[in-house]
This record gives structure tokens, C-alpha cells and sequence, in this order.
């Protein structure tokens, strides 16, 4: 029987990979409308296409659109360009249905700021990055690149050719994303310190939007923002994006302890509502204070993953706001392949539980909060997991790729669930390991 099950979840996955592999690629692409209530029509010269970065100008097809306002990001569609007409033209009719929303107030003076970007052999890849940091139009600001456990040179002999003494090159040779991220929070300078990876192109205002919140709330301990693909080229691109992607949506939001939200029942603990590792900065003092990243979580290490989520709810539990802000914008390079994608599930599980045994573990004050929210939180992890329409049960609409924000079109693999819930039953125990190598190499988590 067990054979026969056996065969059966082998050969629905298989079709899934074939259904997988009919995925097209999409255009990504961005258009400025300019200010609210300028009163243009559709298609006139005030409205400005761009392609996204790296992409070939837009053409006739399908087109993943970030659409925005005086240049800050209001929203994204999905449009289809016939062959033979304006994009321009046709994308702008779709991007002026969204609504125009309140104008922002003007923003205060950023506060100075610490780039920390953490890498490992992907030299080509940061280039990429630090081109579009060095490009920040933020009055002061410094970029430190953590080279984690380095194989070759090929790093450092980037930075000191190429980029000189705007960068600072820092070696960590112990490997783990948290502990290159303690790393560049210990010698940043800043009164602010940012996140992102080696694998973004950030937008030109991304670090002051990023950063400013923290000058107009002293209570501010960490601010996230937005994260688009920069890419939808190959069908594990597409499929992440249409699963939700690493977007929150289009709307500012604070997170306060003192006033926990209504609408979030599991606050603190579902922290990858909060934002992503690839976008994310805090208070330098308030981070150092809390002791940073654990360093047995993160990418690198036994646990996986949720390193970025640890320091969420760290902060949170210290009485300090979080700020998700969505004119804050970096263009993430996701992963290309089934294989990528398979990784990646199961990495997100494990990371999950990873990070919520991490928090119990340094801050057994949390317990009776955490066990109070069990119930809600085992219904929140079906739900993180659970498998959408496939096959003839799924919205013919779905076949198209990514629309608006979270509208999640394609539907999610089975096997991508199942390897997504394995990792979360792995997470605790991949922690706990990840605990005892860092004993070998004379590290202790805080």
C-alpha cells in the first residue's frame, strides 16, 4: 500500500513539474504617472515606461507593472500588450485604476546610515548590487561588504579595485548570515543600519525612505519596505512571485508592542508579516542592545533560515515600533529553478520554527504569550502550506502569471507544501544543532 501511495505522489508530482515547466516568462517593467490629481489622459508624455532592471524595453505580451506616483510605488498590475500597440499607451490605462490614495506629507532629514551587505562568492551578483547602493541619493551613508567564509578572493578583490574607499571590506570567517550580520553591525558607524542582500538592485531613494521613519519616531527600533522581482524570465521567478513573492502590499503600517493590532492575533510571532531580510534596517543602538542576530539562525547555518525574523520580534519585545513603509524599494533577483524553488520551501520552513525555538530559547519571558497563541498559530502554518487549485480546479486566469499584490495566481506544488512543512518540523531541531557547532568555533547565541 505504502508502494502504491508511494508511486502516486510521485507521479501527481511530475505533473506538477510538467505543469510548472508551461509557465511563461513575463515582462517586468515600472511607469510613472506622475503627481496625484495632475488630471493627464491615458497615454499622454506624462506618463513615463520604463523596463525593470536589466530588462529589455517593454514589448507586446504579458507585463508585471509597478506603477507609480512622483516615483514612489502605489501599487502593481498584470497587463497583456496586443501586438502592435503602445505600451505605453495600454499600461497606463491599467496603472490610472488604481487608486490615487492620500499624497505623502513631506519627509524629515534621514538619519546617517550603515549599508551592510553580507555575500559569499557571487562577485558578479554584488557588483550588480553595490552599483545601485553607491547610487542612493541619501546625504550620509556608508556601505560595508561582509565576505562570509570565503572560498576565493575574488570578493575582496572586487571591492578594492572596483569600488575602492566608498566600500568597506570586512572578512568573516565563520560561516552564517546572522553571524556576517553581527559582523557588519559591529563596525558600522552609523546611527542607523541597513539590510539588504547581494542578489537586489536598490531603488536610488530606497535608503532615505528606508531610513527617514526613524528620524520622525524616537520610538522607531526597525523599518522594512518593499521587495519586487527584478526578473520573471524563468518559471520558478513567476511562481514565486504569483505565491505572494516578498511583497507586503502598498500601504504604510506600524507596529507597535504598547498597541498590538487587532487584525494580528499572533503579534509578535508571525513575523514574516513584518518585512524580509533582503530590505530591512533598525536602530543601531537598539539592535546592538538586544545583542543583534542570533547567530544559529540564517542562511549558512543548520537552522536555514529566520534570522531577519528573530531580530523583528527582538525588537518588538524590547517596547520598540517596527515601520513598514512601501516607498522603500529594492528589486530582488529570485531564485530560477524547481531546485532553487525546492530549497527554498523547505529552507522557509525550517527558518519559521528555527526563529520562534530561538526567541524561546533567549527570551523565555515569551513563553506564555507564545503557548496562549498556539492554537491561531497551528491554523497560520496550515495556512502558510497549504496547496492551491491545480489542474482543472484552477482560475483559468491563473495561467497568466503575477497580477496585483498578494493576489497569488499560480498555484502552488504540492510538493513544494509538503517539503515547506517538513522544514518547519526540522526547524527546532536544525536550531538546537546550529547551537552546538557554534560551540566548536567558541561562539555563543545571546
Amino acid at each position: 500500500m505504502a508502494g502504491v501511495r508511494r508511486a502516486w505522489q510521485e507521479a501527481r508530482t511530475r505533473r506538477e513539474i510538467e505543469g510548472f515547466l508551461g509557465i511563461g516568462p513575463v515582462q517586468v517593467a515600472e511607469l510613472d504617472l506622475g503627481p496625484e490629481g495632475d488630471g493627464r489622459a491615458a497615454g499622454d508624455e506624462g506618463a513615463e515606461l520604463r523596463p525593470g532592471p536589466g530588462s529589455p524595453p517593454v514589448t507586446s505580451g504579458t507585463v508585471f507593472l509597478l506603477v507609480r506616483r512622483a516615483g514612489r510605488p502605489v501599487g502593481t498590475v498584470l497587463g497583456q500588450v496586443p501586438e502592435g500597440a503602445d505600451p505605453t499607451e495600454v499600461l497606463s490605462g491599467l496603472a490610472r485604476k488604481l487608486p490615487q490614495g492620500a499624497p505623502p506629507g513631506p519627509s524629515p532629514r534621514p538619519p546617517s546610515a550603515g549599508v551592510v551587505v553580507a555575500t559569499r562568492e557571487r562577485a558578479d551578483q554584488l557588483g550588480r548590487a553595490l552599483d545601485s547602493l553607491l547610487a542612493q541619493d541619501h546625504p550620509d551613508f556608508e556601505i560595508v561588504v561582509v565576505d562570509n567564509a570565503p572560498v576565493t578572493g575574488e570578493t575582496r578583490e572586487l571591492v578594492e579595485r572596483k569600488y575602492g574607499e566608498r566600500v568597506r571590506y570586512v572578512c568573516e570567517p565563520v560561516p552564517g548570515l546572522a553571524i556576517a550580520h553581527n559582523r557588519g553591525l559591529a563596525v558600522v558607524r552609523a546611527e542607523v543600519v541597513a539590510f539588504t542582500d547581494d542578489d537586489v538592485v536598490a531603488d536610488p531613494r530606497w535608503l532615505s525612505e528606508l531610513t527617514a521613519p526613524f528620524a520622525a519616531d524616537p520610538r522607531l527600533g526597525c523599518a522594512t519596505g518593499l521587495i519586487l522581482p527584478a526578473r520573471l524570465r524563468t518559471p520558478a521567478q513567476v511562481l514565486l512571485e504569483s505565491h505572494g513573492g516578498f511583497a507586503k502590499g502598498f500601504t504604510p503600517r506600524t507596529y507597535d508592542p504598547a498597541h498590538p493590532p487587532a487584525d494580528e492575533p499572533l503579534f509578535p510571532f508571525t513575523a514574516g508579516r513584518f518585512g524580509s531580510g533582503a530590505n530591512m534596517a533598525f536602530r543601531t543602538a537598539v539592535l546592538r542592545a538586544v545583542g543583534g542576530f542570533d547567530p544559529a539562525t540564517g542562511a549558512g547555518t543548520r537552522a536555514r533560515g529566520g534570522d531577519d525574523l528573530y531580530g523583528f520580534v527582538r525588537v518588538l519585545a524590547q517596547g520598540q515600533r517596527l515601520r513598514y513603509t512601501p516607498h522603500a524599494l529594492v528589486w530582488h533577483h529570485h531564485r530560477e529553478t524547481w531546485r532553487d524553488l525546492e530549497t527554498q520551501a523547505y529552507g522557509y520552513g525550517a527558518g519559521l520554527t528555527a526563529y520562534l525555538t530561538a526567541i524561546l530559547v533567549n527570551r523565555p519571558a515569551l513563553l506564555p504569550a507564545f503557548l496562549a497563541r498556539v492554537p491561531g498559530g497551528l491554523a497560520h502554518a496550515r495556512g502558510l502550506t497549504a496547496v492551491r487549485a491545480t489542474g482543472d480546479d484552477a482560475d483559468p486566469a491563473a495561467a497568466e502569471g503575477p497580477g496585483g499584490h498578494d493576489s497569488r495566481t499560480h498555484p502552488w506544488p504540492r510538493r513544494l507544501s509538503r517539503l515547506q512543512r517538513r522544514g518547519m518540523l526540522y526547524g527546532p531541531v536544525g536550531y538546537l544543532r546550529a547551537r552546538r557547532a557554534l560551540r566548536t568555533v567558541g561562539l555563543e547565541t545571546r
